[in-house]
């Protein structure tokens, strides 16, 4: 039993062939395809609208310089929405329960904005590892401490991502679970307990819209440090 919850974060496979590939590609099929006109329905006006207003909300704190990742950023952003989204219905897999994918998406993007703020001040990015009028003794400790913090980062993206939603899906299977097994045993401690599931459900949507803002608001914040 304790095996089988684990069992859903397992990558699919079809005649030894892991499935994760296409659980990455099918979020693209559901965004609606560019036509020649600017507005063709009330699904396209609503995707220009939320575009709109993740782009605005990433992008305010950052300058102009800032504003030439507003198209990975934002891209990132409604990928890692629709992958949460689509992972909470019945028989999927979500990829970003996986720790290695979540790294393989912190990782890059971190060492680019690291990277990019060595290039363009990198006076100003390595003070960031000693603040200003620290005493003389402590400067080699802090710049440890500094240097641990800042090379932890991507894996505080990745492990932040697969925590909050590993931990959403094992409690939703397992209230299911005991509602499915209380039923025929306990009928009102069922349905209490199914109203239950059905609140933790509606939060564990909110859980998966907020994580990938979260990831990529904290994205922009180091870039924001480095520009």
């Amino acid at each position: 039993m304790n095996l089988s919850f684990f069992n859903q974060f397992t990558s699919p496979c079809m005649l030894g062939i892991p499935l994760i590939l296409i659980s990455l590609l099918f979020p693209t099929l559901l965004l609606p395809s560019p036509k020649n006109r600017w507005i063709t329905n009330r699904l396209s006006t609503l995707q220009t609208w939320l575009l709109h207003l993740i782009t605005k909300q990433l992008m305010m704190p950052l300058n102009k310089k800032g504003h030439k990742w507003a198209s990975i950023l934002v891209s990132l952003m409604m990928f890692l929405l629709l992958i949460n989204l689509l992972g909470l219905l019945p028989y999927t897999f979500t990829p970003t329960t996986q720790l290695s994918m979540n790294m393989a998406l912190a990782f890059p993007l971190w060492l680019a904005t690291l990277l990019t703020g060595l290039r363009n001040q990198p006076s100003i990015s390595l003070g960031h590892l000693l603040p200003e009028g620290t005493p003389t003794p402590l400067i080699p400790i802090l710049i440890m401490i500094e240097t641990t913090s800042l090379l932890i980062r991507p894996l505080a993206l990745g492990v932040r991502l697969t925590a909050n939603l590993t931990a959403g899906h094992l409690l939703i299977q397992l209230i299911s679970t005991a509602a499915i097994t209380l039923l025929p045993i306990m009928p009102p401690i069922s349905i209490l307990t199914t109203s239950i599931l059905l609140l933790l459900t509606i939060l564990e949507v909110a859980v998966a819209m907020i994580q990938a803002y979260v990831f990529v608001l904290l994205l922009s914040l180091y870039l924001q440090e480095n520009i």
